[in-house]
């Protein structure tokens, strides 16, 4: 089961990248669309913030959880995934500053993919912390207090 969970996390990891990729080939991703750039400004804060308060391990691109300590501090006490917020973030940003119907297929696709990978390492967490399910309860995913 977790040779499977590892492949479809990485399969995810590239189909996103594919969708990234799009967007950058096609040139929609840097803009000059005021809210845009905000939001991935905070977005890019953020993912800095959150790779710096998980450290090294936050590397992956597969979903590997490390049997250490659960990672509750920083941005992990208002978000469970904070990285993966950020990536959401900053792509919805693309969107904004450039809202036609490719942009849109593209962030579906990065959106569903690092959404599933959300998903995925959640198994793994459930498994490697107990305290992981009190901590679910309380913090949410990807949006503070909302989901």
């Amino acid at each position: 089961m977790k040779n499977i969970t590892k492949y479809a996390s990485i399969i995810a990891f590239v189909l996103s990248l594919l969708g990234l990729f799009y967007l950058i080939k096609n040139n929609l991703i840097i803009s000059k669309n005021l809210l845009a750039i905000a939001i991935q400004s905070a977005s890019v804060v953020l993912m800095i913030w959150s790779r710096i308060t998980f450290g090294i391990k936050s590397f992956n691109a597969s979903s590997n959880t490390i049997k250490e300590k659960l990672v509750t501090n920083g941005p992990y006490k208002w978000l469970r995934h904070p990285i993966y917020a950020a990536i959401i973030y900053f792509f919805i940003g693309c969107l904004i500053a450039y809202p036609n119907i490719k942009t849109l297929i593209a962030v579906i696709v990065i959106v569903i993919c690092t959404y599933v990978r959300m998903l995925l390492e959640e198994k793994e967490l459930l498994i490697a912390f107990k305290d992981y399910a009190q901590y679910s309860k309380k913090v949410k995913r990807i949006i503070p207090f909302v989901f």
